[in-house]
């Protein structure tokens, strides 16, 4: 979500501007958008300014999607400009909430540990963590870095290695181990003088750069379109050559299941449901200068509402409703035989 490329090379303010601006022409799409000019004005040094936009976007009378998400980046924001007090009340506001959308806890957690209150940075990523992770079959991809934030937060505080940390080492990628990498000593090696250690060190460090750049990578879901029976019996009287591509709503529905179960079968994490309606794909073909009776605007219609902060994480949490809007939970659901 935040930008990282360095206010040098980047005109962060403008882009803040032209994000607010495309905001204002998609309104439905605004938190997202608000929240990436948010964070271009805090790599500015503009923080009072990011913090008049999460104010903004919390007085919104349309409600938000994850009105926590928001509370917890603006307290994040404060702490670093001196408004402590306000910041830790806020972060105590959302662990009181208790949401079920990781990014919240990961925030707060990360902005206590920023400031050297470990403990608590301890027990908020373990209360997240006993919250969303257990009884678990398969952590979400969206919760792994509380998993590595509590592991890298207990290393630092010589806590010995529990269930948790056994978990995080286990969804580690990297070459390098997550005990190396949440070394607290580390910081010493790279005063050292002795070649073989420096040597090492740079191996761990390039681990870590390339564990960085892959989450960066993903900075939103591979998603897949779901249409509603409504806005599919729409689209397809207005484009009907699209009916080669949907069928039929029941087979639509389980295209979709089967495809995101294929692709976590093949070891791709971070797989979303994003879902259409005929106006907004309309605009997007408008805008692509291509008729929206052309399937191929499809995958690219579902990869611009992911950008755009619209996908729902798949699969669901368990007891969640299923992603279909049947009602049912997703177990009793589309999630059947899972």
């Amino acid at each position: 979500m935040r930008p990282d490329t360095p206010a040098e090379n980047v005109d962060h303010a403008a882009e803040a501007a032209r994000l607010e601006r495309t905001a204002a022409l998609y309104p439905e799409d605004a938190e997202a958008l608000l929240l990436q000019a948010a964070a271009h004005l805090e790599v500015s040094g503009d923080r009072p300014a990011a913090t008049t936009l999460y104010d903004r976007l919390l007085s919104s009378p349309d409600g938000l999607d994850n009105p926590h998400l928001v509370r917890a980046l603006k307290a994040s924001n404060l702490w670093e400009y001196d408004h402590e007090a306000e910041a830790r009340a806020i972060i105590e506001g959302v662990r009181a909430a208790a949401p079920r959308d990781p990014a919240p806890w990961v925030i707060v957690a990360e902005s206590l540990e920023a400031h050297d209150e470990l403990e608590a940075a301890h027990e908020t990523f373990t209360q997240a963590v006993e919250l969303l992770l257990t009884d678990v079959e398969e952590p979400p991809y969206a919760t792994h870095p509380l998993l590595f934030g509590r592991h890298r937060v207990r290393r630092m505080l010589g806590t010995a290695h529990d269930a948790w940390d056994t978990l995080a080492d286990t969804l580690h990628s990297s070459p390098v181990s997550l005990d190396e990498l949440h070394d607290p000593n580390r910081v010493w090696s790279l005063g050292s003088e002795n070649p073989a250690e420096l040597q090492a060190e740079i191996t761990r460090l390039r681990a870590e750069l390339g564990a960085y750049r892959q989450a960066l990578s993903r900075p939103f879901p591979v998603a897949i379109l779901h249409w509603p029976a409504a806005e599919l019996d729409e689209l397809l009287a207005s484009y009907p050559s699209l009916s080669a591509e949907y069928p039929s709503h029941a087979a639509h529905l389980a295209t979709i299941e089967a495809s995101l179960r294929e692709l976590s079968a093949s070891g791709t994490p971070n797989l979303g449901i994003v879902t259409g309606t005929v106006p907004s794909y309309e605009a997007f073909a408008a805008s692509e200068a291509t008729s929206p009776s052309d399937p191929t605007l499809l995958p690219q219609y579902a990869t611009t509402l992911a950008a755009r902060g619209r996908a729902v994480t798949w699969p669901p949490e368990r007891g969640a409703q299923c992603w279909c809007a049947s009602g049912k939970t997703y177990g009793a659901c589309h999630g059947a035989g899972a």
